[in-house]
């Protein structure tokens, strides 16, 4: 498919050159093809030719859409390919959105290049030579491993760039420059709508080998109250040194979301694993407190629920991503638990059956137990494999058990049990005993027994 488009790219930049214009390619794919990696949102920008021009080459091409109006944005059916005219845009208010846009295409390389937020996606590349053309040292910059805004006027009209110089510098392992950072650090994040803001979190979350980075840099520009007051406030919590010797409660969050970052390829729901892990603890903000000269959080897990709840409520609306998160951020701290309490099958299964996601949570309680500083990781690592042995033996019993035959509705109708009330307590009762590993007809004969305890 990215061959496809970088074909359909050269022949659009083959009929702009007949017409004296000129195509390059722009934005994330220039910085991406010289840092070597895939990126399959191929954008062209063509250049020195009029709407009307690029409409008719377009038409001749394949069959023209309108990808972008307002932008003036273009784009050919069946073809995974942006195809932009220059433009320039005046803000018009304080929001994401505000801002008048005009095309020009005739308003040269440079003055197009400057709109850019960062001078590593300030670059163009010409489509049919492959000549770069940077006019702010985006080369440079990239070398280095540097984000860098490009205009500080135009940089402060889009308050979302602050949470994109944090998601790039998460996931390309970059330094946002300190004048990017200090410029930042006066921009007003309150307008953002939340779904831009997880936009640029989901980035972070799902592309970066080490997502703290985002939290970091977000943390040193003094921009986490409008959006992670709950995260945030984390900073301030301090933990038990000798459980804990990282330090805070939010050091240990950033171990933990680097940890669970490398175990997201894993997850059945890798987005929920990942806010899972950043909101874990938020409870200890709440129930952290010095008892005989130790420093504990009795209860956390459960205390930081309406914590996790503000949080989420902030950043989404999806019901789905919210209920997963709370189930996880209950239960993170039961698998772990089990095995060092030596606790019985039938704990396990319980807890396995209160879980949204049980092989989710244990990626969960492994990347809490591993965000923490240890003398040595390599013999923790050792260590912990028996616990995850034991757990993943656990599951797999549990998966064993609720792969057999059951009774169901249907075999408690033909047994004389009408639907009813009556019919929802038989079912959980019965859904217990499924659980302790009974067959199914001993599960019937029991559920027959309670039907009649109840008469």
């Amino acid at each position: 498919m990215a061959d496809k488009n970088l074909e359909m790219a050269k022949r659009v930049a083959t009929a702009v050159a007949e017409c004296g214009g000129r195509t390059f390619f722009v934005g994330g794919y220039v910085r991406d093809r010289l840092l070597g990696r895939e990126n399959k949102d191929v954008d062209i920008e063509v250049h020195g030719i009029s709407v009307s021009q690029l409409e008719h080459i377009l038409d001749g091409l394949g069959e023209r859409m309108t990808v972008g109006a307002s932008f003036g944005i273009m784009g050919l059916r069946h073809y995974d390919l942006d195809i932009a005219m220059p433009r320039s845009e005046v803000a018009t208010g304080r929001g994401h959105r505000d801002f008048a846009v005009f095309v020009d295409p005739f308003i040269g390389e440079r003055k197009a290049a400057r709109r850019r937020d960062f001078t590593i996606n300030a670059l163009m590349q010409d489509v049919l030579t492959d000549e770069v053309l940077d006019f702010f040292t985006g080369l440079d910059d990239l070398a280095q491993g540097l984000i860098r805004h490009v205009d500080p006027k135009t940089f402060v009209e889009d308050p979302l760039r602050v949470l994109r110089a944090a998601q790039f510098a998460a996931r390309f392992g970059f330094k946002v420059a300190p004048e990017t950072r200090q410029l930042s650090a006066t921009m007003d994040l309150s307008m953002l709508s939340r779904e831009r803001i997880m936009g640029e979190l989901e980035k972070a979350l799902l592309k970066a080998d080490n997502p703290s980075v985002f939290f970091e840099e977000l943390r040193s520009m003094g921009q986490l109250d409008d959006w992670f007051i709950e995260v945030g406030a984390l900073c301030d919590v301090p933990q038990d040194p000798v459980n804990h010797p990282e330090g805070n409660v939010w050091n240990h969050t950033m171990m933990v979301l680097d940890e669970a970052a490398s175990l997201r390829e894993q997850a059945q729901y890798p987005l929920g694993l990942m806010v899972a892990a950043l909101c874990h603890d938020l409870g200890k903000a709440v129930t952290t407190e010095e008892v005989n000269g130790r420093i504990h959080a009795y209860g956390h897990e459960t205390a930081g629920l309406p914590l996790v709840k503000q949080q989420l409520q902030r950043l989404t609306t999806e019901r789905k991503l919210a209920s997963y998160v709370l189930n996880m951020v209950e239960l993170h701290m039961r698998p772990n638990h089990l095995v060092a309490d030596g606790a019985k099958v039938k704990s396990y299964m319980k807890t396995f059956d209160m879980s949204v996601c049980p092989e989710d949570l244990l990626l969960l309680a492994k990347a809490d137990h591993f965000g923490r500083d240890f003398a040595s990781i390599q013999e923790e690592r050792r260590a912990y494999a028996q616990v995850e042995n034991r757990l993943n033996e656990m599951l797999e019993e549990y998966r064993r058990r609720m792969a057999a035959p059951h009774v169901t509705g249907k075999d408690l109708i033909e047994e004389g049990l009408e639907p009813g009330p009556l019919m929802g307590e038989v079912l959980a009762y019965v859904h217990k005993v499924r659980l302790a590993g009974r067959p199914k007809h001993e599960q019937l004969k029991q559920a027959l027994g309670f039907v009649r305890s109840k008469k």
